[in-house]
């Protein structure tokens, strides 16, 4: 049986744009389906033409968050496997697949703009611990997506907080929207099978993920951004994965997978939706570049029956100034709910504190926004705790909404959308109208908290289509919201 040949994508802009668009030599033929796989320099390409993947060389000093993923085992210069993005003092982001499906033990690589020639780096740390989003289904989970992870290092990071990378969340979904143009960088091969280890730079359209179906595995727009060109004029490459994908200076996605070849689109891990929310809970969400402390909640959210208690750990970390007393305090509480900080509601940052959320027998079932303040003198941080009380049920009756909002299709094409159901008693049915054939919901019904899938064909018919989903719950109350679908 014919092995197909894993390889990946390399991060690389066009050299001029006064140069004739041509497919590169060896390129896929653009009506044929390509093998899809990951960009990790551990996966190699056998006997694939030498083909340059036109891009520029780039430096750490321009790209400053930008650090290497190395791998006992690696194919890449020193080991190198992945790229990678710092977004904190000891995290790193990077594509889920880099920590599970690449074996070896994993270290980073920073502040080295050529790996061939070993001694430039400033830096380099191994990992202490790591996260993958908790969609990511394991080895060989990139095919369905979630493929992003939140790596701990061992020793703090040499990258000041005002030029940590900053991350996309659920509220920038304009950035990803087809007609952006995004750079994505790496340290990836030059061609499927040519050198790597230079840090290098490449910018890519972003595609409606309609267009971009050329893979053996299907193109998810609700969990990948779907780049570059179809005859792979310039993409990413073995090496690549993890790295950032960039649109108005902030990451919309992290390298995940693409062509055996390098020859068609690059695929990106989307985060402007629940995976970036995830992402930035994960690394502790605070904007870098203040200098000041920071504080995250680990875990960001529990459940609860009335009567019992959650607890959660506050997490300060020192700022630039060094260590300050901070006073932590816990607001918008439900009614009956009470806070208590242990060991004390005052600690210096860089230190940890419990708190624990006592409900009581009368208050309200439903999720509640909590939030936790830590006040200093260089400065106050919030952070948000989502206290679901009993099944996260209101007497309000159900709230739906849907991400994306608004969709584009050509006639007769799907568009899928992540439908979220908060508030309401009991079960909640999903129904939608405004389309000849009526929106599939998957599941159909939910609990208050809970998702579905929803997935909508687009009438013959061009224009724009505005699709009312209903949620109804067992009291049948009922709660709406709007999806416009634009049919082109």
């Amino acid at each position: 049986m014919r092995r197909p040949r894993l390889v990946a994508v390399v991060t690389l802009a066009l050299a001029t744009m006064t140069l004739p668009v041509m497919a590169p030599a060896g390129a896929a033929p653009i009506d044929e389906t390509s093998i899809a796989a990951t960009p990790t320099a551990e996966l190699r390409p056998g006997g694939a033409g030498v083909r340059i993947v036109n891009g520029e060389r780039t430096t750490v000093k321009e790209y400053p968050f930008v650090i290497a993923g190395m791998r006992v085992g690696g194919a890449g210069p020193q080991g190198q496997s992945c790229t990678a993005s710092v977004v904190g003092k000891r995290k790193i982001l990077t594509a889920a697949h880099c920590m599970v499906d690449a074996t070896g033990a994993k270290s980073y690589i920073y502040g080295d703009d050529d790996l061939n020639t070993p001694g430039d780096e400033t830096f380099r740390t191994a990992v202490t611990s790591f996260k993958t989003h908790p969609g990511y289904t394991g080895s060989g989970g990139w095919r369905t997506g979630n493929d992003v992870a939140v790596v701990t290092t061992a020793d703090d990071l040499p990258v000041p907080e005002n030029q940590w990378a900053k991350v996309a969340g659920s509220a920038d979904g304009a950035l990803t929207q087809p007609g952006k143009s995004g750079v994505s960088v790496g340290y990836g091969r030059t061609s499927s099978g040519g050198g790597s280890g230079e840090l290098r730079r490449t910018t890519m359209p972003v595609n409606d993920a309609n267009t971009c179906q050329v893979f053996d595995i299907r193109v998810n727009g609700e969990l990948m951004v779907c780049t570059g060109y179809n005859d792979g004029r310039t993409a990413n490459c073995s090496g690549d994965s993890g790295g950032p994908f960039i649109v108005d200076g902030v990451i919309v996605g992290v390298s995940s997978w693409g062509s055996s070849g390098c020859d068609r689109y690059s695929v990106m891990a989307r985060l402007t939706n629940a995976m970036g929310d995830w992402a930035r809970a994960e690394i502790g969400a605070n904007p870098p570049g203040d200098g000041k402390f920071s504080m995250a909640l680990t875990p960001s959210s529990g459940k609860v029956t009335p009567g019992k208690h959650v607890s959660t750990s506050v997490t300060t970390t020192a700022g630039d100034q060094g260590p300050e007393k901070l006073d932590l305090s816990a607001s918008t509480l439900p009614a009956g709910t009470t806070a208590t900080f242990q060991p004390s509601s005052t600690v210096n940052s860089g230190e940890v504190a419990k708190l624990t959320l006592e409900t009581s027998a009368s208050t309200p079932a439903g999720t509640h926004k909590v939030t936790i303040t830590a006040k200093g003198v260089s400065g106050a941080k919030t952070a948000e705790f989502a206290l679901t009380v009993g099944d996260g049920g209101t007497a309000d009756g159900p709230k739906p909404s849907a991400s994306p909002s608004s969709g584009t299709v050509p006639p007769g094409g799907y568009a899928n959308a992540t439908i979220t159901v908060t508030g309401g008693t009991g079960s909640v049915r999903l129904s939608g109208t405004g389309l000849p054939n009526p929106p599939i919901f998957s599941p159909q019904t939910v609990k208050p908290g809970g998702t579905a899938r929803m997935t909508i064909m687009g009438p013959y018919q061009r224009g724009t289509y505005k699709v009312t989903i209903t949620a109804t719950d067992s009291t049948g109350k009922t709660g709406t919201t709007e999806y416009t679908l634009t049919v082109r």
